[in-house]
């Protein structure tokens, strides 16, 4: 049986090599991204995005198993999604709904400041699996990282929200492996039969790249959404897959980046573009390149 993904976000999700039927509403329609110097095109509005749901709902193919949603600027365009989201949960209580939650990096904002209270208090709540990085995990929760535990405990506090899995995607503990390796941690809640609740943690190391990439974010989001999908009760694994292949992506990408730069010559926007079709075959069948550690 097909499994059938909503994607409303700034990139098309790599699903379809995966076997996923996905249905993408562009949030915005731009020339190109915006780690160019320029760039024109147009924003979808929540009127907009409104209508082009209504399409699908007329047609009566608007059953999903997955919503997959990433980076907006707009309040109404986000309180939209949520919106949609309760209404095709109401239609299928089974529905996973993937939110990277957009909010900002490294200490600040790059999306306007009302839109942190519509994250915290309407996506967050209805999301069942979020990939914030640290900043915008200690936003949500009001706490702060400093060591491995406090990062158990702010991942507890955002399954208090609402997802039962969640995945800082970076942050700034010190790795294990050296500097030149960051940490990233996952933690996903089980609801036993007997409601009886279980919770596995683990740690993942990454190797830190010296570049700076436009799409990262959706990537990794998408393949959780498909890795989750066909590892739903092992995070270790869904997690060493997706990291694994956003390694191989990333490492095809800076070569060939290098290649085309040249000798001691930093590389532009345009070389490094993501080389997703160049990747296909480590997206369909990662080799495992990144291993996670259960911590609890």
């Amino acid at each position: 049986m097909e499994c059938r993904v909503l994607s409303i976000q700034s990139h098309v999700v790599r699903g379809y090599v995966l076997g996923f039927e996905v249905d993408s509403i562009n949030s915005v329609q731009f020339s190109n991204h915006t780690g160019y110097s320029h760039w024109k095109g147009q924003v979808l509005t929540a009127d907009e995005l409104h209508v082009l749901y209504e399409g699908i709902k007329l047609n009566n193919v608007h059953q999903y198993d997955y919503v997959l949603t990433g980076y907006t600027r707009d309040t109404s365009f986000l309180e939209m999604v949520v919106d949609i989201v309760q209404e095709l949960k109401r239609a299928n209580p089974n529905l996973v709904y993937v939110c990277d939650p957009v909010l900002g990096d490294h200490g600040s904002m790059y999306v306007p400041q009302n839109l942190y209270p519509v994250y915290k208090n309407k996506v967050v709540p209805v999301a069942d699996i979020i990939t914030p990085n640290q900043f915008e995990a200690e936003l949500l929760t009001g706490k702060n990282i400093s060591t491995e535990k406090d990062a158990v405990e702010v991942m507890d506090l955002l399954h208090a929200m609402g997802p039962d899995t969640v995945v800082i995607t970076s942050s700034d503990l010190p790795s294990r492996l050296g500097d030149r390796f960051l940490v990233s941690l996952g933690s996903q809640r089980h609801v036993h039969p007997d409601g009886s609740r279980t919770t596995q943690r683990v740690r993942i190391e990454v190797p830190k790249v010296d570049a700076v990439f436009v799409g990262t974010g959706d990537l990794f989001a998408a393949m959780l959404l498909a890795w989750t999908h066909h590892y739903p009760n092992d995070l270790k694994m869904a997690c060493e897959k997706t990291f694994s292949v956003m390694h191989h992506v990333i490492q095809r990408t800076i070569t060939y980046a290098h290649e085309l730069a040249g000798p001691g010559q930093r590389p532009s926007p345009p070389q490094l573009e993501l080389r997703m079709v160049q990747s296909k075959a480590d997206i369909e069948d990662p080799a495992i390149v990144t291993e996670a550690t259960v911590i609890s």
